[in-house]
């Protein structure tokens, strides 16, 4: 006659087995897919860098703005519509990017956004009391008349995932119109085109520049992050994920095995 707890143990333990066999083979699946994700990535990379630089002007065809095309245009600094991008770090320290619009066409008010660089958060005015926030940042002076600026494309500007958003508040919101009351240089986490172009009345690219040239010494940092690409990484991810899913998957056939050659032992019960 078979124990009841050893058959329930048994039982238990060919259960647990199973899920795990499936959680880890799932696991390994989701880090396949991660790889050929980050391979289309490279893929895009590569395919804009491959393309001849893009000059852009108003009536420039959108379906040319490829991401990481290398692009160039000449307009207008607009500093009074300036916003610092909060939250952006370099090398471990904090700090802001600062995104101003280049005028293309006066008349059309036609521009494109660009990110002209990374600068370092300020120190706490002398003072100034914990919790009071940060001292406002130097910004650099934008050399006035017709400018031409080089970088690289993007179809927006790289976010940041925003906490309070969850809780139906956005603590670092656009003003509703730029400039800003009192001049001030609006400091935000994440800057949507759209919402941009409202506040501003400029009517914008679909596009962003990343500043690549540093023209004047201006001190701003243009050294601006990379997507991950390593799918290698993820490939042997996924390769240990499925050997531990074997693993499991033997044990669950030990366990099994087992099972069946203690019951074949007791033979056939009254």
């Amino acid at each position: 006659m078979a124990r009841p707890h050893s058959t329930r143990y048994t039982v238990a333990a060919l259960l647990l087995l199973g899920a795990a066999v499936m959680i880890l083979a799932s696991l390994g699946q989701w880090q396949l897919r991660r790889g050929d994700e980050r391979r289309a990535i490279l893929a895009a990379i590569e395919a804009g860098r491959k393309q001849a630089p893009l000059q852009l002007a108003p009536d420039t065809d959108p379906a040319g703005m490829t991401p990481w095309r290398a692009a160039q245009a000449t307009g207008v600094w607009q500093p009074q519509f300036s916003v610092l991008l909060d939250n952006r770090n370099h090398d471990g320290k904090p700090g802001y990017w600062l995104a101003t619009p280049l005028l293309l066409d006066a008349d059309a008010r036609r521009a494109v956004l660009v990110l002209r660089g990374w600068l370092p958060r300020a120190l706490p005015a002398p003072g100034q009391a914990p919790g009071q926030g940060p001292a406002r940042p130097s910004l650099p002076a934008a050399p006035e008349g017709p400018q031409t600026v080089t970088g690289e494309l993007s179809l927006r500007v790289p976010r940041l995932f925003e906490i309070w958003s969850l809780g139906g508040s956005d603590q670092s919101a656009l003003p509703a119109a730029l400039p800003a009351a009192g001049g001030d240089v609006p400091q935000v986490q994440n800057l949507p085109l759209d919402a941009y172009a409202k506040a501003t009345g400029l009517v914008l690219l679909p596009t962003v520049l990343l500043q690549s040239d540093g023209g004047a010494d201006d001190g701003l940092v243009r050294d601006w992050p990379q997507p991950s690409v390593d799918y290698q990484q993820n490939t042997s991810y996924a390769v240990q994920w499925f050997a531990f899913a074997g693993i499991a998957a033997i044990a669950w056939l030990a366990v099994l095995g087992g099972a069946v050659r203690r019951m074949r032992r007791r033979g056939p019960q009254a």
